[in-house]
């Protein structure tokens, strides 16, 4: 399913105290974003138990129950896990995955909060999530008649508010948020179509507890094992340099106000790339694209940004360049910037496209 809309998690939450509590919702999102624990979040706040039931691995007599001789006719007993006294939430969670029976025996769960005879307590609220048929997760498609049942959100990631999270949840790596902190385009990215590990807040997650875990026995092997095991591969090389700027002392900022020259050794290359990229990132944050909007700070950071960018072209004119270049989103630099780089270092602005 597709949409042109989509909340974070802060949003999602409170569309789940409005409508959740009136009219069965779906919860829309990719893998490792959250979708899980918002919902945990839900039950908690409005004060129930969360009961999940893992579509995926459900059977229909895991819904329906078994028939049993009751007098002169058989009647179906619900299964223990969804029987309850009280309202609670019902986190039908990979609803998507499971068999057409399945999803047709939601039908009326999710709009009578039935199963055969028996009645979920008033009040209980049915909740379902799902990845997207995009995100090369095992799903089916979702018949006509359940998707009208559900009110629909996409659910994406947003990097404050998991920094956010993050910080009053304690026990985050500060080498993860940090990283995140500097380099938040790398929260997430979109499943890739073959198999291999891609960056999402779960999988930071995990590295922050394998982080944790190792302490200062972390090698630099051990470093590269859990970062490609875990984020996708060009975020894992990043934050393999990032790492090794903070264990070498190198830092982006005291570059920039020329207290230490970037890192020039062959072994260092990976730590050069991370901090020119950073250098980018940085420019695009702090400089503005209207050049009727630059101040005097603004023109004094382009300065110094033109004598780290010949000093990084000392070392490797290509790892210059690529600050310069049109990023693998469509980003480019302010343009009333390149202008002077294309002026004051023309080498740099030879190809056409670092051009403005």
């Amino acid at each position: 399913m597709h949409s042109a809309i989509q909340l974070t998690p802060s949003q999602a939450f409170d569309f789940l105290l409005n409508v959740a509590v009136t009219r069965p919702v779906f919860l829309w999102g990719a893998p490792g974003i959250g979708k899980s624990a918002l919902i945990r979040k839900f039950a908690d706040t409005v004060g129930m138990e969360c009961v999940s039931l893992l579509g995926s691995q459900l059977a229909p007599e895991d819904l329906l129950g078994v028939p049993q001789i009751d007098g002169n006719c058989s009647r179906f007993f619900p299964p223990a896990n969804i029987v309850r006294q009280e309202a609670f939430v019902l986190f039908l969670d990979e609803l998507n995955a499971s068999s057409h029976e399945i999803q047709k025996a939601f039908y009326s769960l999710i709009l009578d909060r039935r199963v055969g005879e028996y009645h979920l307590p008033a009040d209980t609220i049915v909740i379902g999530a799902g990845n997207r048929a995009k995100d090369a997760a095992i799903v089916k498609p979702m018949p006509s008649a359940l998707i009208n049942r559900l009110a629909h959100i996409h659910l994406r990631a947003d990097h404050r508010q998991w920094l956010d999270w993050a910080v009053a949840e304690g026990g985050i790596h500060a080498w993860v948020l940090d990283y995140i902190r500097l380099r938040p385009d790398h929260l997430w990215n979109e499943p890739p179509k073959h198999e291999e590990p891609f960056s999402t807040p779960r999988s930071w997650h995990i590295l922050s507890d394998a982080l944790h875990s190792f302490g200062d026995n972390l090698d630099d092997i051990m470093l590269e094992a859990l970062a490609f095991g875990l984020l996708s591969p060009a975020h894992a090389g990043h934050f393999k340099g990032f790492v090794k700027q903070i264990r070498q002392k190198h830092t982006l900022h005291s570059i920039l106000k020329g207290d230490a020259q970037w890192p020039a050794e062959p072994a260092d290359r990976d730590v050069l790339y991370f901090l020119a990229q950073s250098f980018r990132g940085l420019l695009r944050k702090e400089l503005p694209d209207d050049e009727a909007s630059v101040r005097s700070e603004h023109k004094q950071l382009a300065v110094r940004a033109k004598d780290r960018l010949r000093e990084l072209a000392r070392i490797s004119v290509e790892i210059a360049q690529s600050v310069l270049a049109e990023d693998d989103e469509g980003n480019r630099l302010p343009a009333w910037f390149l202008v002077e780089v294309a002026r004051d270092l023309p080498r740099l602005a030879a190809r056409d496209k670092f051009k403005p």
